[in-house]
């Protein structure tokens, strides 16, 4: 039974190909397709119940394993890499740029094109860091291992279980759960996050967001350097990517609105996950037949102009990204820290789902992941949100809540704000022209939103006066804030369930 230890790119696009695991488009990218699994599986993820954590975890929105059933787990993994006759792949990796606070892996795979995934996604290390190479955490994944997705963590042997779904996004995100959780013990705060800064590595930028509100899109500007389009962590030094590559969403991708994504995704050593490819040997990006949720895997130098070290300073803008589908809020408003602006919008976490993209959604639904990421947040958001705003006071941080979503009506109706807009308010944030615009109190929302931008219909900036019908608009912002409402008082009683749970704990 041969182990494959840390083969490079073209050993392992070789080995995938000669398997059938992944064919070969004529980009040179690979592509896969991941079966009746291509996104995350929530109910999959589990964290064992044990001393080191079990306090600390945010149990009204996590599940437990028990030590046992972890060990059992284990043990049938192991026993399942041992009899492979085609043996597996082990790459040594680190997670983090900020060597102060990485982790080392041994990521342990049983396809090839999923230890490429890895090697795209975490940080190779250097051929002198190898030599003494020590792994601080485990993660062994065999997707073929059962029929019900796992994903299961255990902080006190540091190690992560995965199998039942071939969906890669998986190995990414439990290692980046697993910095979630450590970080803060530390006063770090993780972010789910794209970090860009400008041409002379200064005036970095944070862009929250989910999915489809275009973090990713923005973030990649050739106006700037590109820090990471995921996972980052603030630190008393600083800013640091803990990836060494994107994952990106590529569905609708543009050539035209997205050129540094798109070349990406055309070269050798990139994956593309259940993307469409056309019988002329090209992808279609634009059809979502296998899911909306297509992806693809590339390192950061794919993108011209990535930043050298993946570690930033302080920010000067924090920019919270939400598509509002119900054509409801404001462009871009500016949020007070003091006030408590800054904290309601990281626990809310708000944006939009479309009608066609889950069953049983029929019109716009508000959505709601805390910190922008709370499948991956293992621990109470209070302390993330605390964390955050703490440090934006610290270090005088301007912050803003941009709507990438619909103007003059909710979708199907209006029109979706065109990327060139939003560019041109992000724009005018990096530069500052809009922090020293006059503010008004929107009359609906209640946001501060400017009264003028440079290149921008100042109509725009009002949504209501988009609408044909402003008793529409009312009404739709009446829906719109009833749901943001219903959500803080679940927030209030998770909060309030998970304080109690802890405390009992303790007795």
């Amino acid at each position: 039974m041969p182990i494959f230890h840390n083969l490079n790119n073209s050993s392992l696009i070789d080995i995938a190909l000669s398997r059938k695991e992944a064919s070969q488009i004529n980009t040179g990218a690979i592509t896969v397709t991941t079966g009746k699994y291509t996104g995350r599986c929530p109910y999959a993820k589990r964290f064992v119940l044990e001393a080191v954590s079990s306090h600390d975890i945010y149990w009204s929105d996590n599940q437990s394993i028990s030590i046992q059933e972890f060990h059992e787990k284990l043990m049938i993994m192991f026993d399942h890499l041992e009899n492979l006759k085609s043996g597996y792949f082990q790459q040594d990796l680190i997670a983090n740029h900020d060597k102060n606070h990485s982790l080392n892996l041994r990521v342990v795979t049983t396809k090839a094109w999923q230890s490429l995934f890895a090697r795209n996604m975490f940080i190779i290390p250097s051929t002198e860091d190898l030599r003494d190479f020590k792994y601080d955490w485990e993660l062994f994944c065999a997707p073929e291992l059962g029929d019900d997705p796992f994903v299961w963590i255990s902080f006190e042997k540091k190690q992560v279980l995965i199998g039942g779904t071939h969906y890669a996004g998986e190995i990414k995100k439990s290692i980046f759960t697993v910095l979630n959780f450590l970080l803060p013990e530390d006063g770090i705060l993780p972010m789910h996050c794209s970090v860009n800064v400008d041409l002379e590595g200064k005036n970095s930028a944070i862009f929250f967001g989910l999915s489809g509100t275009g973090k990713t899109t923005l973030s990649s500007d050739e106006n700037r350097l590109l820090v990471g389009d995921d996972e980052h962590c603030w630190s008393d030094d600083g800013l640091s990517n803990f990836e060494g590559g994107c994952y990106a969403k590529v569905i609708n991708l543009s050539p035209i609105d997205e050129p540094q994504i798109w070349d990406a995704c055309q070269k050798s050593g990139s994956i593309l996950e259940n993307v469409v490819i056309n019988s002329d040997g090209y992808p279609d990006f634009n059809d979502h037949k296998l899911t909306e949720n297509t992806r693809a895997s590339y390192p950061l130098e794919f993108i011209p102009n990535v930043h050298s070290t993946g570690i930033c300073d302080h920010p000067k803008n924090v920019i919270m990204l939400t598509c509002d589908a119900f054509g409801v809020l404001p462009p871009v408003s500016k949020l007070d820290i003091t006030n408590g602006d800054l904290f309601e919008q990281f626990i809310l976490g708000y944006t939009s789902k479309l009608a066609g993209t889950e069953d049983g959604v029929t019109e716009p639904r508000a959505t709601f992941s805390y910190c922008y990421g709370a499948p991956f947040m293992p621990r109470n958001p209070l302390e993330y949100a605390n964390l955050l705003v703490v440090k934006a006071i610290q270090h005088n941080v301007d912050c803003w809540l941009v709507n990438t979503g619909w103007v003059g009506g909710p979708y199907g109706k209006g029109d979706r704000i065109s990327i060139s807009i939003t560019r041109k308010i992000i724009d005018a944030i990096h530069s500052g022209t809009l922090n020293s615009s006059k503010f008004i109190k929107h009359d609906y929302t209640g946001f501060q939103i400017p009264t003028q931008i440079p290149g921008i219909d100042t109509k725009i900036l009002s949504p209501e006066l988009m609408w044909d019908d402003i008793d529409d608009y009312k009404c739709q912002n009446d829906k719109l804030f009833k749901a943001f409402n219903d959500q803080k008082t679940k927030n209030r009683l998770l909060m309030h369930e998970h304080f109690h749970m802890k405390n009992k704990a303790h007795y």
